[in-house]
Protein backbone atom coordinates (compact mmCIF):
# COMPACT_ATOMS: atom_id res chain seq x y z
CA UNK A 1 0.00 0.00 0.00
CA UNK A 2 1.41 3.73 -1.29
CA UNK A 3 1.52 6.12 1.99
CA UNK A 4 -0.22 9.16 0.10
CA UNK A 5 0.74 11.32 3.08
CA UNK A 6 1.73 15.03 1.79
CA UNK A 7 1.60 18.25 4.02
CA UNK A 8 -0.89 19.64 1.92
CA UNK A 9 -3.38 16.63 2.97
CA UNK A 10 -2.30 16.23 6.23
CA UNK A 11 -4.99 15.92 9.02
CA UNK A 12 -3.46 14.79 12.31
CA UNK A 13 -0.41 13.95 13.50
CA UNK A 14 0.44 12.65 17.41
CA UNK A 15 2.88 11.38 19.28
CA UNK A 16 2.52 10.52 22.93
CA UNK A 17 5.20 8.08 24.84
CA UNK A 18 4.59 6.50 28.38
CA UNK A 19 7.52 4.65 30.25
CA UNK A 20 6.56 1.11 31.12
CA UNK A 21 8.15 -0.65 34.44
CA UNK A 22 10.12 -3.56 32.21
CA UNK A 23 13.34 -4.17 30.40
CA UNK A 24 13.31 -4.00 26.54
CA UNK A 25 14.08 -7.66 25.95
CA UNK A 26 11.26 -8.45 27.63
CA UNK A 27 9.14 -6.39 25.02
CA UNK A 28 7.72 -7.61 21.95
CA UNK A 29 4.79 -5.40 20.41
CA UNK A 30 3.99 -7.17 17.19
CA UNK A 31 4.10 -10.43 19.56
CA UNK A 32 1.59 -7.94 21.63
CA UNK A 33 -0.52 -6.83 18.94
CA UNK A 34 -0.86 -9.69 16.74
CA UNK A 35 -2.44 -11.73 19.44
CA UNK A 36 -4.54 -9.05 21.44
CA UNK A 37 -7.65 -9.88 22.78
CA UNK A 38 -10.55 -7.58 21.59
CA UNK A 39 -11.31 -7.08 25.43
CA UNK A 40 -7.81 -5.51 25.65
CA UNK A 41 -8.08 -3.55 23.03
CA UNK A 42 -11.75 -1.65 24.47
CA UNK A 43 -9.92 -1.74 27.83
CA UNK A 44 -7.47 0.88 26.50
CA UNK A 45 -10.09 3.07 25.69
CA UNK A 46 -13.51 4.27 26.15
CA UNK A 47 -13.63 4.97 22.82
CA UNK A 48 -12.24 1.64 21.35
CA UNK A 49 -15.24 -0.77 20.19
CA UNK A 50 -13.38 -3.63 18.57
CA UNK A 51 -10.55 -5.15 17.50
CA UNK A 52 -9.66 -8.31 15.47
CA UNK A 53 -6.50 -9.74 13.77
CA UNK A 54 -6.47 -11.00 10.04
CA UNK A 55 -4.93 -11.34 7.02
CA UNK A 56 -4.98 -9.85 3.60
CA UNK A 57 -4.51 -11.45 0.36
CA UNK A 58 -1.18 -11.45 0.15
CA UNK A 59 -0.89 -13.13 4.23
CA UNK A 60 0.15 -10.05 5.42
CA UNK A 61 -1.27 -9.78 9.07
CA UNK A 62 -3.76 -6.75 9.36
CA UNK A 63 -5.27 -5.61 12.37
CA UNK A 64 -9.27 -4.61 12.49
CA UNK A 65 -10.05 -1.67 15.03
CA UNK A 66 -13.08 -0.01 14.99
CA UNK A 67 -12.97 2.82 17.58
CA UNK A 68 -14.51 6.45 17.96
CA UNK A 69 -12.15 9.45 17.25
CA UNK A 70 -14.36 12.83 18.16
CA UNK A 71 -17.44 12.21 16.57
CA UNK A 72 -16.86 9.63 13.95
CA UNK A 73 -16.56 6.15 13.53
CA UNK A 74 -13.71 4.86 12.48
CA UNK A 75 -12.93 1.31 10.93
CA UNK A 76 -9.74 0.80 10.16
CA UNK A 77 -7.76 -1.97 8.19
CA UNK A 78 -4.23 -1.76 8.92
CA UNK A 79 -2.11 -3.64 6.99
CA UNK A 80 1.14 -4.69 8.81
CA UNK A 81 4.67 -2.84 6.97
CA UNK A 82 6.90 -3.81 9.67
CA UNK A 83 6.46 -5.82 13.14
CA UNK A 84 9.63 -6.34 14.75
CA UNK A 85 9.51 -6.84 19.04
CA UNK A 86 10.31 -3.24 19.28
CA UNK A 87 8.76 -2.00 16.16
CA UNK A 88 5.40 -1.93 14.62
CA UNK A 89 4.29 0.27 11.70
CA UNK A 90 1.07 -0.30 10.15
CA UNK A 91 -1.00 1.44 6.83
CA UNK A 92 -4.71 1.62 7.15
CA UNK A 93 -7.48 3.41 4.22
CA UNK A 94 -9.70 3.64 7.18
CA UNK A 95 -13.74 4.07 6.83
CA UNK A 96 -14.70 7.11 8.64
CA UNK A 97 -18.22 7.29 9.30
CA UNK A 98 -20.01 11.11 10.82
CA UNK A 99 -23.46 12.31 10.92
CA UNK A 100 -22.97 14.05 6.87
CA UNK A 101 -21.72 10.53 5.54
CA UNK A 102 -19.08 7.86 4.63
CA UNK A 103 -15.76 8.89 3.70
CA UNK A 104 -11.95 7.47 3.92
CA UNK A 105 -8.89 8.73 5.52
CA UNK A 106 -5.39 7.42 5.25
CA UNK A 107 -3.86 6.14 9.01
CA UNK A 108 -0.09 5.19 9.53
CA UNK A 109 0.09 3.86 12.51
CA UNK A 110 3.61 3.34 14.44
CA UNK A 111 4.38 1.78 17.68
CA UNK A 112 8.04 1.67 19.29
CA UNK A 113 9.62 0.83 22.30
CA UNK A 114 13.34 1.75 23.52
CA UNK A 115 15.15 0.89 26.38
CA UNK A 116 15.52 3.91 28.78
CA UNK A 117 17.64 1.25 31.42
CA UNK A 118 18.06 -2.08 32.44
CA UNK A 119 14.11 -1.98 34.15
CA UNK A 120 12.45 0.17 32.24
CA UNK A 121 11.39 0.65 28.29
CA UNK A 122 10.13 4.06 26.73
CA UNK A 123 6.98 2.97 24.99
CA UNK A 124 5.93 5.51 22.24
CA UNK A 125 2.59 5.87 19.43
CA UNK A 126 2.72 7.70 16.74
CA UNK A 127 -0.47 8.23 14.65
CA UNK A 128 -0.70 10.36 11.20
CA UNK A 129 -4.08 10.93 9.94
CA UNK A 130 -3.88 11.78 5.80
CA UNK A 131 -7.05 13.22 3.92
CA UNK A 132 -7.64 10.51 0.58
CA UNK A 133 -8.86 12.47 -2.64
CA UNK A 134 -12.66 10.90 -1.07
CA UNK A 135 -12.25 12.58 1.36
CA UNK A 136 -11.53 15.85 -0.03
CA UNK A 137 -14.30 15.17 -2.29
CA UNK A 138 -16.33 14.23 0.52
CA UNK A 139 -15.57 17.69 2.73
CA UNK A 140 -16.18 19.95 -0.25
CA UNK A 141 -19.09 18.83 -0.62
CA UNK A 142 -20.02 20.08 2.76
CA UNK A 143 -18.23 23.07 1.95
CA UNK A 144 -16.05 22.21 4.76
CA UNK A 145 -11.99 23.42 4.23
CA UNK A 146 -9.69 21.25 4.71
CA UNK A 147 -8.28 23.41 7.60
CA UNK A 148 -11.07 23.36 9.56
CA UNK A 149 -11.39 19.34 9.08
CA UNK A 150 -7.56 19.12 9.75
CA UNK A 151 -8.09 21.05 13.10
CA UNK A 152 -11.07 18.54 14.27
CA UNK A 153 -9.17 15.61 13.44
CA UNK A 154 -6.33 17.11 15.18
CA UNK A 155 -7.89 17.51 18.41
CA UNK A 156 -9.71 14.24 18.39
CA UNK A 157 -6.70 12.36 17.42
CA UNK A 158 -4.46 13.84 20.30
CA UNK A 159 -7.01 13.63 22.93
CA UNK A 160 -7.35 9.77 21.84
CA UNK A 161 -3.68 9.20 21.74
CA UNK A 162 -3.19 10.53 25.05
CA UNK A 163 -5.94 8.34 26.76
CA UNK A 164 -4.93 5.30 25.35
CA UNK A 165 -1.07 5.19 24.97
CA UNK A 166 -0.44 4.64 28.63
CA UNK A 167 -3.14 1.87 29.27
CA UNK A 168 -1.29 0.37 25.96
CA UNK A 169 1.66 0.87 27.82
CA UNK A 170 0.67 -0.94 30.59
CA UNK A 171 -1.03 -3.77 28.70
CA UNK A 172 2.33 -4.13 26.98
CA UNK A 173 4.35 -4.22 30.36
CA UNK A 174 1.80 -6.83 31.66
CA UNK A 175 2.01 -8.81 28.62
CA UNK A 176 6.27 -8.60 28.86
CA UNK A 177 6.31 -9.36 32.13
CA UNK A 178 3.62 -11.90 33.23
CA UNK A 179 2.41 -12.95 29.78
CA UNK A 180 -1.39 -11.81 30.20
CA UNK A 181 -3.04 -8.76 28.99
CA UNK A 182 -5.71 -9.33 31.61
CA UNK A 183 -4.06 -8.38 34.77
CA UNK A 184 -5.23 -4.95 36.71
CA UNK A 185 -4.17 -1.62 35.38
Amino acid sequence: MEIIQTSENALSATTVSAVMNAPIEKINIADWLLNLPDAEYQRCSVNHIAAGITSNFEGVPMSINVEYVGTALVVQHYIFDQYRPEYCRMLSVSDTITASGRSKVQVLWELRAEKIDDKTSMFTNTIHATATPEFLEFIKEYGILLAEAAKARQEASDAHNHEETPLFAKSIENKALYGKYNLPF
